[in-house]
């Protein structure tokens, strides 16, 4: 067979996927996941597991593909991962396990995110639940957060006997999941699943629960939980800090996808929660939020759509696979220019923004070049909506009632990155509100760090 050759995954077409909001990739058939299984060269040393942060078993799940043996592929995977379904959709596969595969020499890699995706889906719709669980250990352990972080401690934790209940401060579980990442590109049914499933290893989720607000950490352990682990996420929006910045008509990106995602602004009218957006929309940023907001936007009937970015596409951080359908869906991207005011009409709405061209200097400490703007080369950009996509930081609720936790100039809190420990006794935290804003995975990976301590911990902890 030609193993250079590497199977694509069907998605819907541009023109019909601008105008509804199901998933845009549509997945692989039993038949392609075979074939693309098929590729795969079994080394005797993978270094596509080292690539992956959670440490699956990538050769041995694809073996079971290519074999036909789709339960077991997914078996196989959940030896290491919670959220399969979840990571296949959205992890960066081409900077971490793909990117580590052998076939790259010839520009191929196998398509290990899709696979992953195949068999979690496959697991999902045959209604497989099977995983081994350790006797009860008596030790009681809470998780603050349910998002990628904390469902992972959660579930690693639940298997190995302890009582774990996850405090989530929204009326859904999920955190970034549920209310970050657009319908179009992580299903909610999805999500949904994967929270079932850590469920059903016996993690019990409470919502509506503030931590540093309606309880307590210290009440926490008042309570009888013997371990803490903190998965607050960074949900805080940060914003540029220019003139004009609080005009009607500008949203952080951060509050117009929490607005569609939970309260359904993308089913209206069979939901009362629209939107309004305008016809020109301009989205500030470079990352893959900026890149869900541009197309979400475009899916609430926006006629025009500008990605403003101060380098150029090269260096945006978000996902190439995002930006090109970003591309392919008609949404604009101007690179190396930044905003400079926002200006407004006699009613308090915005209806400009002033932008200056930019110019690519030196590497910074990013390993990106440093843009500089271009003197005299101010122009402006007409809009109804301006979307700050430029990063979230962390609510600093739990750090401000919590005495005892170290925390950096930024307010992320410090921890042991070997084993996720916080410099308060029993506490331990991963994820967003330990990095900053970051991928799914490196808070996934992050949480099995702290969950593998916390265990060893307890074993110990009288």
């Amino acid at each position: 067979m030609n193993r250079l050759k590497r199977v694509s995954m069907p998605k819907q077409p541009p023109e019909e996927r601008i105008k509804n909001f199901k998933e845009v990739a549509l997945g692989y058939s039993q038949e392609q996941a075979i074939m693309e299984a098929s590729r795969c060269l079994q080394c005797v040393n993978p270094s596509c597991v080292k690539g992956c942060p959670v440490g699956i078993d990538i050769p041995a799940f694809i073996k079971f593909i290519v074999k036909g043996e789709f339960e077991k592929a997914i078996e196989k995977i959940k030896e290491k991962n919670n959220l399969p379904a979840i990571c296949g959709r959205v992890c960066p596969q081409e900077t971490q396990c793909e990117k580590a595969c052998i076939l790259n020499i010839k520009n191929a890699p196998i398509a290990i995110g899709a696979l992953e995706r195949f068999a979690a889906d496959y697991g999902i719709s045959k209604r497989i639940v099977s995983f081994e669980k350790h006797s009860s250990t008596g030790k009681k352990v809470a998780i603050i957060g349910s998002g990628p972080a904390g469902l992972t401690v959660a579930g690693d934790l639940a298997k190995l006997g302890h009582e774990v209940t996850i405090f989530e401060a929204l009326h859904e579980a999920g955190g970034v999941l549920t209310y970050g990442i657009p319908e179009f590109r992580l299903p909610k049914s999805i999500v949904k699943a994967e929270i079932d499933y850590i469920k059903k290893l016996g993690v019990k989720i409470l919502t509506n629960i503030v931590v540093g607000n309606t309880i307590t950490i210290n009440e926490l352990f008042e309570m009888g939980y013997d371990a803490v682990f903190i998965g607050a996420g960074a949900g805080s929006p940060r914003f540029l800090g220019i003139p004009g910045e609080s005009l009607n008509g500008i949203l952080s990106a951060n509050e117009f996808l929490t607005r569609c995602n939970l309260m359904k602004a993308y089913l209206f009218p069979e939901y009362d929660t629209p939107i309004s957006i305008g016809n020109k929309v301009v989205v500030i940023g470079g990352g893959n939020v900026a890149i869900d907001a541009s197309r979400t936007a475009l899916r609430l009937e926006a006629e025009e759509v500008i990605i403003v970015y101060r380098r150029t596409i090269h260096e945006m951080p978000a996902r190439r696979e995002e930006i090109f359908n970003a591309i392919e869906e008609g949404v604009k991207i101007r690179t190396l220019t930044s905003p400079l005011k926002i200006i407004g009409n006699k009613d308090g709405w915005v209806t400009k923004l002033e932008c200056i061209k930019m110019s690519l200097g030196e590497l910074d400490s990013s390993g990106r070049r440093k843009p500089i703007p271009i003197k005299n080369s101010n122009f402006f950009i007409d809009l109804d909506t301006a979307i700050i996509a430029i990063g979230r930081n962390p609510n600093q609720i739990i750090q401000k009632t919590t005495a005892g936790i170290k925390v950096n100039e930024n307010g992320l809190i410090v921890v042991d990155t070997k084993t996720g420990r916080t410099s308060k006794h029993r506490v331990w935290a991963g994820g967003d509100i330990v990095t900053g804003e970051a991928t799914v995975i490196s808070a996934m990976s992050a949480g099995k760090i702290a969950a593998k301590d916390i265990h060893n911990f307890l074993l110990n902890f009288t």
